[in-house]
């Protein structure tokens, strides 16, 4: 189940892409969703697409 404030959404990747996220999340000591998370906040802010802060600031 999403946590407060977040929406839970399917998601289809390749296996290969998966396990990247996966290694990387590893290496990072995320969970896969948040090293998800993470990558998807650097691509939008690389592309300049501003995103409201949320409660704690990040």
């Amino acid at each position: 189940m999403a946590s407060p404030g977040k929406r839970a959404f399917l998601l289809r990747v390749k296996p290969e892409v998966l396990d990247a996220v996966e290694r990387l999340a590893a290496a990072e000591l995320r969970s896969v969703n948040a090293q998800l998370e993470v990558l998807l906040r650097e691509a939008l802010a690389r592309r300049g697409v501003s995103r409201p802060k949320d409660s704690e600031g990040r």
